[in-house]
């Protein structure tokens, strides 16, 4: 028997190019989306801008006047007369979106770009009524959100080796603080450059408040045990019990309670396994490993 043979250098799992295709679902997904609008909003552009990026840009004024979900759906707009405004979000979100998809997990990913982008937003918002004076601002764009997931990579991995200019090999940290010192000195100045600072800084600022806290915002959101718990207990008939001797009073049966914190960590527990058999156990969050062991303390109580 070759040592290849044995059981214990036998590699199981996906090919390269199957991990490939598993990987980064959700960059995948949020790239998609953003190229599909990026698509209707150069097919319906117009000299005042076109109608489907006027209905979703972040207009400060029309925010004011209730229409909050400008405040999410900025984000997924880009600039239809310039195609390297899409490109090069789409690529740094690609390129480090998928290692922090891979360490937080798909759901807890998702939920994290989409409140940074709200988050990147709101300062906009705020910053153009209370620093700038002008209610009249717009912005559009990805950089707020894909500024907190690169924020959010330094931090986990600072030494990271990128190209600036595709020349100059820079760490990682050293990269992040070039490019916040630069929006910086611009929203201090109000340098009128078309870009909008404010949204990068405060994508940033929304990353480093979510690792200093150890947020984990998938868990603040139901489960989808808990959604179809929810939606039988809306949907089921109640039962009502009568007595022919006694006044004809109507008696609710009490709903089944279904065991959601079992279901809740048996999803984490799915998700931590699917993490472990793509990134290897020693990948794990503080967070995964305390999962972890309190599904093994449960599960062994359990078999006594």
């Amino acid at each position: 028997m070759g040592i290849y043979d044995r059981d214990y250098v036998r590699r199981e799992g996906p090919s390269f190019l199957g991990s490939f295709a598993e990987r980064g679902k959700v960059c995948k997904w949020l790239v998609g989306i953003n190229v599909l609008f990026f698509l209707v909003q150069v097919l319906t552009r117009s000299e005042q801008g076109g109608w489907f990026t006027s209905a979703l840009d972040l207009n400060v004024q029309l925010v004011m006047h209730g229409e909050v979900w400008r405040l999410l759906t900025y984000a997924f707009l880009h600039d239809p007369y310039r195609i390297f405004h899409i490109l090069f979000n789409m690529l740094f979100l690609w390129w480090f979106g998928s290692d922090m998809e891979d360490l937080y997990g798909p759901r807890e990913f998702l939920t994290f770009y989409l409140a940074s982008c709200v988050g990147a937003g709101l300062l906009f918002f705020f910053s153009a009524l209370v620093w700038m004076h002008d209610p009249g601002m717009i912005c559009l764009g990805a950089s707020g959100g894909v500024m907190a997931v690169l924020t959010l990579c330094a931090i986990h991995y600072p030494q990271r080796t990128i190209l600036l200019f595709l020349i100059l090999p820079v760490p990682l940290w050293l990269f992040l603080v070039f490019y916040l010192a630069i929006d910086a000195h611009e929203f201090l100045t109000e340098a009128q450059t078309g870009t909008a600072v404010a949204a990068h800084l405060g994508g940033a600022l929304f990353a480093g408040v979510y690792y200093r806290l150890h947020w984990r915002l998938s868990e603040w959101l139901p489960s989808w045990s808990q959604w179809r718990l929810w939606r039988r207990q809306l949907t089921r008939p109640r039962l009502r019990v009568y007595r022919e001797e006694e006044e004809r009073t109507p008696v609710h049966a009490p709903a089944a309670v279904a065991p959601v914190e079992d279901e809740r960590l048996e999803d984490q527990m799915d998700a931590i396994l699917e993490k472990i058999s793509r990134v290897g156990k020693e990948n794990l969050t503080p967070h995964e490993n305390e999962v972890l062991l309190r599904a093994s303390e449960i599960y062994r109580r359990r078999r006594r």
